[in-house]
């Protein structure tokens, strides 16, 4: 027997899955899978609704909602050895920019929300993680290391013009010269090159900027609220002409979509002045699977199969593979492929350097009152 609660949840879930029969415009999905932790399911029964209705199927528009995310918990430490960075920090959970491959997707389902489209239009805004972090730098057990911004969801998405947590985060670790590596792929990172270029003074920052492709109508699709290639090549530029070092991103390169353009990437980054690049494989975890291939069949169905294919090809006849060591860079002959491609233009272009360590030396745990103060060992 459901509870009140229970049955309100099934009719929302319900009118949810009635709505996604219309395309949602400007999104990496208009799907909403069921929630891996929930009880209730609902599917879609579009039997009783006339095809030739262009009302019933017209294409909807679905706002970005802001929710305030109260957690006191703002740091996160994982223990990966696929992953180069062991603390992080993402001021949001969900991202508007919608890509439909986005291994974060299914974070969302923790907070009882639907990897798809709620992922991209339900946002958690940190508003208090400069005042979390600040606390956090401030804990005489910090032993200052390198922290990722962000290692889940995008720290300069959409939300980042109206709420600036990025940039408040950024200005506390300005203040106590704790370094840090930002993942983005919005050329909204240059707003904050004042900051940016202060911290890359006291060799502080790394900005890791992720170009997946050049193709901008692909990007559109794919990528539908992330800045376009162009503008990601130009902030790389900024950022360089800044003083600033840049680590392009090929990530994640999608098999029998985007690898062939692995060369062509690379020496975009290497002209703009990008000091090293790097690449994932696309990884598919839990309904991510469902979303992308849906995506696919829907804007790509002459590639579909193809891609598919070779996905599996790499992922052991699977479309995703979570184990470490392989769930990065994938296995088998087409995986090999491209780590052979990337590896030849990662050199021809000079781009795989050595990257110079981020200096941890000059820590000083930030004060109560906006002023540093040296710790005391």
């Amino acid at each position: 027997m459901y509870t009140y609660g229970a049955v309100i949840i099934h009719l929302h879930r319900w009118y949810q899955a009635m709505e996604s029969a219309r395309k949602a415009v400007g999104r990496g999905t208009s799907e909403n899978p069921t929630n891996r932790f929930e009880r209730l399911s609902v599917a879609r029964d579009l039997e009783h609704l006339d095809p030739t209705d262009t009302q019933e199927f017209a294409p909807r528009k679905v706002p970005t909602e802001y929710f305030a995310d109260l957690t006191q918990s703002l740091i996160t430490k994982n223990d990966s050895p696929d992953i180069l960075f062991t603390y992080s920090l993402n001021p949001y959970r969900g991202c508007a920019h919608g890509c439909s491959y986005c291994y974060a997707r299914p974070y969302h389902e923790f907070l009882g929300l639907s990897s798809g489209l709620d992922f991209e239009t339900k946002i958690m805004v940190k508003k208090d993680a400069p005042h979390l972090f600040r606390n956090f730098l401030r804990k005489p057990i910090w032993r200052c290391e390198v922290i990722a911004m962000s290692g889940v969801t995008d720290c300069y998405q959409p939300a980042e013009r109206e709420f600036e947590v990025t940039r408040g985060c950024l200005e506390v670790a300005l203040e106590a010269r704790q370094p840090m590596g930002i993942i983005t792929k919005n050329a909204l990172v240059l707003r904050d090159l004042d900051l940016l270029s202060e911290m890359a003074r006291h060799n502080l920052v790394c900005v890791n900027l992720s170009i997946t492709s050049l193709d901008q109508k692909l990007t559109r699709l794919m990528e539908p609220r992330t800045s376009s290639p162009a503008a990601r090549l130009a902030a790389v530029e900024q950022l360089t002409a800044a003083g600033i070092p840049v680590n392009v991103m090929v990530a994640p390169i999608v098999p029998g979509l985007t690898d062939s353009e692995i060369p062509a990437i690379l020496e975009a980054a290497s002209q703009r002045g990008a000091v090293s690049a790097g690449y994932t494989l696309l990884r598919l975890p839990h309904s991510v699977k469902e979303i992308f291939v849906t995506w696919l069949e829907e804007h790509l169905p002459e590639h579909a199969q193809r891609v598919r294919s070779r996905i599996e090809a790499c992922r052991g006849g699977q479309l995703t593979d979570s184990r470490w060591g392989t769930r990065m860079r994938g296995e088998g002959g087409i995986a090999a492929t491209i780590a052979k491609t990337f590896s030849l233009f990662q050199h021809r272009y000079g781009l795989d350097k050595r990257k110079i360590p981020l200096d941890t030396s000059q820590f000083r745990g930030p004060g109560e009152n906006g002023k540093s103060q040296l710790r005391m060992f």
